[in-house]
């Protein structure tokens, strides 16, 4: 039976890059870290959200970064618009505009190492 989602995993290219990306950029919190390999050159990195979730990254797997692959991960965030300007700021490139449903609001942007991310804001109930 499933319980439920345990991570959501991204392949990363150049790993202190992402790490700058996610860490100071996005100012998530690292989790937990492991390194493999004869030089430690293969990473899983762990980033356990506030309000459940982790995502991780790694060079482990031979798979390529990648916006139009099919998976993205979604960060609900407290105010769209504050912080696609703030992300904007720090030269993130988004790949839309603020997309509109009738229950929420979001935004697609990308990593530093070309996965698509989605920012989304539910709207407000009352």
């Amino acid at each position: 039976m499933f319980k439920k989602i345990a991570f959501t995993m991204y392949p990363v290219t150049d790993v202190a890059r992402a790490r700058a990306f996610y860490e100071d950029t996005l100012g998530l919190e690292l989790g937990n870290h492991s390194q493999h390999g004869a030089n430690a050159e293969t990473h899983w990195i762990e980033y356990d959200l506030p309000g459940g979730g982790c995502l991780a990254l790694t060079n482990v797997v031979p798979d390529k970064p990648a916006a139009d692959a099919g998976g993205t991960v979604a960060f609900e965030v407290e105010d769209l618009d504050e912080l696609m300007a703030d992300l904007r700021a720090k030269g993130v490139e988004f790949r839309s505009d603020v997309i509109h449903s009738p229950v929420c609001r979001m935004a697609v942007c990308v990593d530093s190492e070309g996965n698509a991310i989605l920012l989304h804001q539910l709207k407000s109930t009352t």
